[in-house]
């Protein structure tokens, strides 16, 4: 039985609301009464506003509505909703249950349900009609015309249905099995992984009609799935045959005009601090001590740009592919090997064209004076982080004085990075150890150490000078326009809900401004590192985090806590590092400002592929995590309550982060209902609770590789989310207000649709 909730008192201040928020409540209260006219005082009443501030601002929202054609002013001051059903245009988001979202480009989210679809797809660019009722406390709307498909190639598992077949999709979003006509099936046997392409979809019918492009194999061989993960999110796993003839014919020479019009760096001491399995290394450090009494740091990188020309055909691929996909066993590379591995890539002992950052710094890493422009170097050592680490340990080893010498400054810098209010967002990566044939054998962590931190922060260094020596420049009145990484500050409600989520662990973030809330993170994050619940903290503060993305347009990095930031070091790898290359080499001779528009089309195109490669790199991941639990079924396992559905209990694993579902149907010792409020499963008659943080033992009951899916039976609870730090019963704790609350149980809603198994 749960207890009533105390109802607040009037003494409580009224609690704050955005703007987006009020507009909403606006809205819905105007489309679920049509007919009736109000004016701001009215509206302000029904949705219980008070404070003359935010009654203006209802005032401001209804004449913005009547300007954007949503509501008219019948007379001064009163305003009715406009009959007709609004349009909008949005991304769709399909749940797995069928039905989806849409969130406008003003960014209102709309419901739809799966028959009001009319064949449109998960991420399709839509135009909706949107209803006067409303469901689950949203608006309705229906598709009206598919303005941009997302993708029309799907993988999946081909079955046979007497002469004709269909292909069951891998993509949990994608709800509909593709028919295959007889004709197109050629060389295909059932049960094989295909790619297939939607070649049309007739009004009448529910099913889309489609053709097998390639056949890749038979599901559960690691060569297969992992080429399937890679189309799946539509990247290539081949380079052309074209494109590697014609990167062989690149010349590896440094000719004499070379060496004239660089500035020599071979002389001075310089290495590389890579992965022990890395091939491509595109980035290199030099360091010597000036008569000064200053310290000279160089930071080169590869001059990919030198061998690759705009406009020719491995450049072309280049940006078609945006970056290099990195799945658990493979580096899916942007340039061909020739380049990435051999030409360009800054190996040992051997002469390399660079294109280089260089910085006088003082002991206390301050830059004195930089300079940017083309180098070439010799690197005398190529070092893995485990070997860099060995040294910064022991204060011993090859190129020790310049490996301590680099690690005090970088210790340095980081510390006030952190001061000025950048986050510390450390997550522990997931690896495994491979057999030859791709079986995992063992999950370990990467984690950051001193060595890591050395080479993030000299690259860091570099990509905010290069950012902010162009931004600071002008032609004329114009500023030029360049390539910027930009991180926006974190949406106000999404940071509210994770407040308060924290709070059952006992936890709190403070502050109201950047640096202050930055701050308090990193707090946070200490505090967590080596409890159960770090791995869920961690996640959902980076979900609270906008997503950092290319643009033309410099807003900051919120979560670096720089004004000027973007992509320098990696041009092996990201192609948005070639274009800024180009761009400062072009703007060091004095070059006139590039065309923005186009510029910005790349960044959107280099962003929308980046997203995929992380998509696809966490797809192999799961793969292999539910391939190494395939033979510990019926063993036990410590682990965390990462989600809480109406359909069950997700749990991830302690030791090997892998997540697998206890569903409620096994839950038999009591009735359990799921409160959405407290993202708690809670028993009818006996009240034991389940709820996100709670540490618990299971069972591992089933695996899925197919669907990448582990399923557990719950053995036992080891622990509660609350810790004693916890306000007490009789302590006053902060909630967000209503709206606020509303809009995160339903981002929980979609979280939870989209774990369903999908309904054929």
């Amino acid at each position: 039985m749960t207890k009533s909730k105390n109802k607040g008192t009037s003494e409580e201040k009224p609690k704050r609301i955005t703007k987006k928020v009020l507009k909403q409540q606006v809205i819905e209260l105007m489309l679920s009464t049509p007919n009736n006219i109000y004016n701001y005082k009215q509206i302000s009443n029904k949705i219980g506003v008070s404070d003359e501030p935010t009654r203006r601002m209802v005032n401001e929202i209804l004449y913005e509505l009547a300007h954007d054609g949503f509501a008219a002013e019948l007379q001064r001051g009163k305003f009715r909703a406009v009959m007709q059903n609004a349009l909008a245009v949005g991304i769709l988001d399909m749940n797995s249950d069928g039905s989806a979202d849409v969130t406008t480009d003003d960014n209102q989210e709309i419901f739809i349900p799966d028959f009001r679809l009319n064949h449109a797809l998960h991420g399709d660019k839509v135009q909706i009609s949107i209803y006067r009722q409303r469901r689950r406390g949203l608006l309705e709307g229906e598709v009206v015309r598919i303005i941009e498909r997302a993708k029309r190639n799907f993988v999946g598992a081909i079955k046979f249905v007497g002469k004709n077949a269909f292909v069951v999709p891998d993509n949990k979003l994608m709800p509909y099995d593709i028919f295959i006509p007889k004709v197109e099936l050629k060389d295909v046997r059932d049960g094989q992984k295909v790619i297939v392409q939607i070649t049309d979809w007739p009004a009448r019918e529910k099913n889309p009609n489609g053709k097998i492009i390639e056949v890749l194999g038979d599901p559960g061989v690691h060569e297969v799935e992992m080429h399937a993960i890679l189309a799946e999110f539509e990247l290539p796993y081949r380079f052309p045959e074209e494109l590697d003839k014609l990167a062989e014919k690149i010349s590896d020479t440094i000719t004499d005009s070379d060496y004239k019009e660089r500035r020599d760096f071979r002389s001075v001491p310089t290495f590389t601090i890579d992965p022990f399995d890395a091939k491509d290394f595109d980035d290199a450090l030099s360091v010597q001590n000036l008569p000064n009494g200053n310290i000279e740091v160089g930071v080169h990188i590869a001059d990919v740009t030198h061998y690759v020309n705009p406009n020719s055909p491995i450049d072309n691929e280049a940006i078609e592919r945006g970056t290099s996909v990195y799945l658990v066993d493979r580096c899916v590379p942007m340039l061909p090997e020739r380049l990435s591995n051999y030409i360009c890539s800054l190996r040992p002992n051997e002469e390399k064209l660079c294109f280089s950052a260089v910085f006088e710094l003082n002991e206390n890493a301050e830059v004195i004076n930089q300079w940017f422009g083309h180098t070439i170097i010799l690197s005398k050592r190529r070092f893995t982080y485990e070997e860099a680490q060995q040294v910064i340990e022991t204060g011993k080893g090859d190129m020790s004085d310049q490996i301590l010498l680099l690690h005090r400054l970088a210790q340095k810098m980081r510390t006030e990075r952190f001061k000025r209010g950048a986050i510390a967002f450390e997550r522990l990566e997931v690896k495994f150890d491979l057999d030859p044939k791709g079986k995992p054998l063992g999950v370990y962590f990467k984690e950051n150490k001193e060595a890591n931190q050395l080479i993030e922060e000299f690259m860091l260094l570099a990509n905010r000078r290069v950012a902010e020596f162009i931004g600071s420049r002008k032609d004329g009145h114009r500023e030029l326009p360049f390539v910027y990484r930009i991180h926006d500050k974190p949406n106000e409600e999404k940071l509210n809900a994770f407040r308060t989520f924290i709070t059952r662990f006992g936890y709190s973030i403070s502050g109201s401004s950047d640096k202050q809330v930055g701050k308090s993170l990193n707090q946070l994050m200490e505090k967590v590192k080596g409890r159960p619940e770090q791995n869920l903290i961690e996640t959902l503060a980076l979900r609270s985090m906008a997503k950092a993305r290319y643009s033309t347009d410099n807003i900051g990095h919120y979560g670096l806590a720089f004004r000027h930031y973007t992509h320098f070091t990696s041009p092996i790898r990201r192609y948005p590092d070639m274009m800024v290359h180009r761009l400062l080499d072009h703007y060091l001779n004095n070059g006139k400002p590039k065309d923005k528009e186009q510029i910005e089309m790349l960044c959107k195109h280099s962003t929308n592929m980046e997203i995929k490669a992380t998509e696809a790199e966490r797809a192999s991941i799961k793969y292999k995590q539910v391939e190494f639990m395939q033979d510990k079924v019926g063993e036990n396992f410590k682990g965390v309550i990462t989600g809480v559905t109406n359909f069950g209990i997700f749990v991830e694993l302690t030791d090997t982060q892998c997540e697998g579902l206890v569903s409620i149907r096994d839950l038999d010792d009591d009735f359990y209902r799921f409160d959405e409020e407290e993202f708690a499963l809670i028993g009818q008659r006996f009240g034991r609770k389940f709820t996100l943080g709670d540490t618990v033992e299971v069972e591992v009951w089933r695996t899925n590789l197919a669907k990448k899916q582990l399923d557990f039976k719950l053995v036992g609870m080891t622990g509660r989310a609350n810790k004693p730090s916890t306000p007490g019963r009789n302590q006053k704790q902060n909630k967000p207000g209503k709206e606020k609350v509303k809009s995160s149980r339903r981002g929980q809603q979609k979280a939870n649709s989209k774990q369903k198994q999908r309904k054929r």
